[in-house]
């Protein structure tokens, strides 16, 4: 989405000591990727990939909160490299931190990360992109189509961000490049077709998709912006425990294996500060919105004379 300002950083949170649970959980993740790609049939390997893919980008949220060390560089040493290929880990934290300003949360200028857009562009918009943008917003088009509207929407901005002379942005991809060159060579190496291994990529995209769906409504209320989603399944797990998300909005030094109990200790209270914003579970989004939109494109709180 167009930003009217660069990216604006928050404190970079940072732990007291090793967080040896989500270093472990790096190593796991880490591993089962190489045996995706060197031992196991490709089969097998695909969908031990896409886990593994979906894994390594709720980590790397988790690194630029400030885990699993106390030294910044440390933790970002750990995921720099993205193997899931399409987002460059500094313009992801950038842009990440900048969400995090809840007062700007599904402002379709100043939150990086809405689905939100101006009523105003968006009734100049040709009839086409409004059809895929309107399909974007229920959850079955966001898994199909999501990954390509969010990425090209994504690098159309950061270009002209490199255009206009915004030395950050162009950083953020030249030191993302030489990571991708080696993922790829990996692959190359590997018995995995490089087709077959872009699709995994775009499959753990989707799989993401289903977490940032509904994040976040548009309200009039700040605190009534950001959702909870009951669930402690696998979808929960790999979001690592992300779908309590106003509790990590609320806390965000709090590492995820912490964020159930805490939220159990005080649901009453993350209610109430939500407006009551809540699903019991993934289950519950599937059946309600998979094949039906969620709410408008164009902001439906927005006025253009702002």
């Amino acid at each position: 989405m167009p930003s009217r300002r660069s990216s604006r950083r928050l404190p970079f949170d940072r732990p007291m000591q090793v967080e040896w649970i989500t270093l472990g959980l790096w190593v796991v993740c880490t591993t089962l990727w190489g045996l995706a790609l060197l031992t196991l049939p490709v089969g097998w390997a695909w969908g031990v990939l896409v886990f593994a893919l979906v894994l390594h980008a709720s980590l790397t949220h988790e690194v630029l909160h400030g885990h699993p060390f106390p030294s910044r560089l440390a933790s970002e040493a750990l995921v720099i490299v993205n193997p899931g290929l399409f987002i460059p880990y500094l313009r992801f934290r950038d842009t990440h931190l900048a969400h995090h300003q809840d007062a700007n949360l599904t402002d379709p200028y100043d939150d990086p990360e809405t689905n939100y857009v101006d009523p105003a562009m968006w009734r100049r918009m040709p009839r086409l992109l409004r059809g895929v943008l309107a399909l974007n917003n229920t959850l079955a088009g966001r898994m199909l189509l999501g990954p390509v509207v969010a990425q090209v929407s994504f690098m159309r901005e950061d270009w002209r961000a490199i255009r206009a002379g915004d030395v950050q942005v162009l950083r953020g991809w030249l030191v993302h490049l030489p990571g991708v060159f080696a993922v790829m060579c990996i692959v190359w190496l590997s018995a995995m077709p490089i087709w077959v291994y872009l699709t995994a990529c775009y499959a753990a995209v989707s799989v993401l998709k289903i977490r940032t769906f509904l994040e976040h409504q548009a309200h009039e209320r700040a605190r009534g912006r950001t959702v909870i989603v009951e669930d402690r399944g696998l979808l929960a797990f790999l979001f690592l425990n992300n779908n309590f998300h106003v509790v990590h909005h609320m806390h965000p030094r709090v590492p995820w294996y912490r964020l159930p109990a805490l939220y159990r200790a005080n649901r009453d209270r993350y209610l109430s500060c939500n407006e009551g914003y809540c699903y019991a579970s993934y289950r519950d989004v599937f059946v309600r919105h998979f094949l039906r939109v969620k709410d408008p494109v164009p902001h439906p709180l927005w006025s253009s004379d702002r």
